[in-house]
């Protein structure tokens, strides 16, 4: 068949041109000679007949050429949607299947999908046209489908992509994996033990990690006495996430049988191309676990950018030197030395701890000579609280030394050394401005280190295991220089701090909280003017007993509260109903919810150390200690918070975890 583009489809006027100019030439020629005029009329006509002769078979051939090829066109086309590996589905308004071809029943066991919906194929395909997704992804028994969706003309495309999610899955599943494993404690527990002991739990510790990585598939090697460094892949580290990390209990019941308070902390790092990166990533999640007190995992993904939490069920134990205070009491005083002069700030709606401890602090700046100021928002304070304010008032010398947030951003420098107490979240400082105001912050703090945290603090001191942040500070005044001197109300407000964090010494108290308490004794605190900071009113007494009448026992041994939609009590209220409820025979846990005189939903939980409350309230946007926790929330209902919380304890009993 010839080419269509030597076929044209008339007579050019080309050639028309040169037969008219060839019939002049022929009327000159006879003119002049008519007999050779004859011949080439002859020849003239002849060359006619064939030009028009040979134009009509091409445009015939043409013709033919253009039928033949509209018909393989339209073949193919038909070819094309029923037989081409592509799923092709036209819908109506209601989303109902109106047409799909054949590929598509590769994907269903059904006859035909015809006149069905389209939730036939998935639910999630509705949602995604409602949303006018141009492309996503579906999951289709098996099958991995991208789906192209082509508003105007309701029609989708779908695409086979399993096999692409197969080998991205691979990859991802192959991907380096670094771990790094501390044993806590190791150096206080066996600085006292004879060769003999410290050998015999080297290779209990030893053999049982090196059991576990043998039957995972990891890479583990000793670096030190008390350091183990894992190397593994996404999918080993999937595997042991499903069995919730059981090497942090085989290690806590081996050694409670020879009743030695060891366990593990481990810091993962994933997602990260480089090495250094991932080494970094590594150690930063380390760090995170052993600031939340150890006993835990702690994962963190570069490329969700999430950190994950497992374990973290037991109480921190407390550390049996007071080395570390010795040293950080000195590194402060050197640091407030270095400055021209040092705020003191605590979270926002302060309680007896953070005011406690920020006096403690103002006492050191004041010991070294240099001037210190606390801040303070008045609008900001509980009813509780302001007793404790109004006797400060009375001393000119102590109150005269407490600002508001904006005198405070007046008055910051670069040099200035911003102290952050009882907390070590920006998010719920007093003034988050201050801290981008100068360089040089320290972090004092008791609770366990969450993902949100100060960025480059230039000291640390934080110890989930301290019952209080006013017994860090107490201990480091202990170490000041001598010139030091606490009067009656600032030692009894760093008492009142430790007893009502410890609830009158009944929670989370070491033989180190009564060292401070001691301490502060000496100095003059005052446990009858406390129990006056401490005083409650009737009618807040009897709001607190209404709160508690709401109570129902969950799984035995939880006992949670739920107030009222259209009652509003204030934080303090909702936390003295947890800590009474925790009184009661056979609580272990105890969740107060309510809404707040803000109009968000608050919850505070409590408990006696079998049920890491922290964890719970982490999984709600919360946190706080494995004993003392809250939360607020945010666009959600009483009884929506009260349904969300059992669903997380059910996840918790199963051994959940945080994100």
């Amino acid at each position: 068949m010839p080419k269509i583009k030597d076929k044209p489809v008339a007579m050019g006027r080309h050639i028309i041109g040169i037969y008219v100019l060839s019939f002049i030439l022929l009327v000159f020629l006879f003119y002049y000679h008519w007999i050779i005029g004859i011949v080439m009329t002859v020849l003239f006509s002849v060359s006619l007949y064939y030009s028009i002769v040979r134009e009509k078979e091409l445009v015939n051939q043409t013709e033919a050429y253009i039928s033949t090829l509209s018909y393989r066109v339209k073949k193919v086309g038909e070819e094309a949607l029923l037989e081409m590996p592509i799923g092709i589905i036209l819908y109506g308004d209601d989303y109902q299947i109106e047409w799909a071809n054949p590929y598509m029943n590769e994907f269903t066991e059904a006859d035909s999908i015809l006149s069905e919906k389209l939730d036939v194929l998935s639910d999630d395909i509705p949602s995604y046209l409602k949303d006018d997704k141009e492309t996503f992804w579906i999951t289709i028994g098996q099958y991995d489908l991208q789906v192209y969706n082509k508003k105007e003309e309701r029609l989708l495309y779908l695409f086979d992509r399993t096999k692409q999610t197969e080998l991205h899955t691979l990859y991802q599943n192959e991907k380096t994996v670094l771990g790094i494993i501390f044993l806590d404690n190791y150096e206080e527990i066996t600085q006292n033990m004879d060769d003999t002991a410290k050998s015999q739990i080297n290779s209990q510790v030893t053999s049982i990690l090196n059991n576990w990585s043998n039957e995972n598939g990891i890479y583990l090697k000793r670096t030190s006495q008390e350091r183990f460094m894992a190397v593994m892949n996404q999918n080993i580290l999937s595997d042991l996430e499903k069995s919730k990390f059981e090497i942090l209990d085989e290690v806590r019941e081996l050694i409670t049988d020879k009743n030695v308070p060891l366990t593990l902390s481990i810091g993962i790092g994933l997602g990260s191309e480089d090495l250094p990166g991932l080494g970094e990533l590594t150690q930063s999640s380390l760090d995170l676990a052993l600031g939340r007190g150890g006993d835990q995992v702690v994962i963190k993904d570069d490329d969700t950018g999430k950190v994950r939490f497992y374990g973290g069920k037991t109480n921190p134990m407390e550390k049996r030197t007071r080395v570390r205070a010795r040293v950080i009491s000195h590194a402060l005083k050197e640091l407030v030395k270095e400055s021209d002069q040092v705020l003191v700030m605590g979270h926002k709606a302060p309680d007896m701890d953070s005011i406690g401890a920020s006096i403690g602090v103002l006492k050191i700046a004041q010991a070294n000579e240099v001037e210190g100021f606390v801040v303070l928002d008045e609008d900001d304070i509980n009813t509780g609280l302001q007793r404790l304010v109004d006797e400060m008032k009375d001393s000119e010398d102590l109150w005269s030394h407490f600002i508001d947030p904006d005198s405070a951003l007046d008055i910051v420098t670069k040099d200035t050394l911003l102290v952050v107490v009882d907390t070590h979240k920006p998010s719920l400082v007093q003034e988050e401005k201050l801290i981008h105001k100068t360089e040089h912050i320290v972090v004092i703090d008791h609770h366990r280190r969450g993902e949100e945290f100060v960025d480059h603090p230039t000291l640390v001191y934080m110890e989930p295991y301290a019952s209080s942040t006013a017994e860090l500070v107490t201990e480091l005044l202990e170490y000041q220089p001598s010139k030091l001197s606490l009067n009656m109300l600032e030692s009894t407000a760093l008492l009142a701090g430790i007893i009502v964090d410890t609830n009158s010494f009944t929670l989370r108290t070491g033989s180190r909280t009564f060292d401070a308490a001691s301490y502060l004794r000496s100095k003059g605190a005052d446990t009858v003017l406390v129990q006056k900071f401490l005083k409650e009113d009737l009618d807040i007494y009897v709001k607190r007993s209404r709160l508690i009448e709401n109570t129902n026992i969950y799984r035995g041994n939880i006992a949670i509260s739920v107030g009222n939609s259209r009652e509003r009590y204030g934080p303090v209220i909702i936390a003295q109903a947890a800590d009474t409820l925790l009184m009661m025979t056979e609580v272990e846990a105890s969740f107060v919810i309510s809404e707040r005189e803000d109009g968000r939903i608050g919850i505070s939980a409590r408990s006696l150390g079998d049920v890491n409350v922290q964890v719970i309230m982490e999984k709600m946007n919360g946190g706080g200690h494995l004993t003392n926790a809250a939360t607020q929330l945010d666009d959600m209902a009483v009884i929506d918070a009260y349904e969300w919380l059992k669903e997380i304890i059910d996840e918790y009993y199963e051994g959940g975890e945080t994100e």
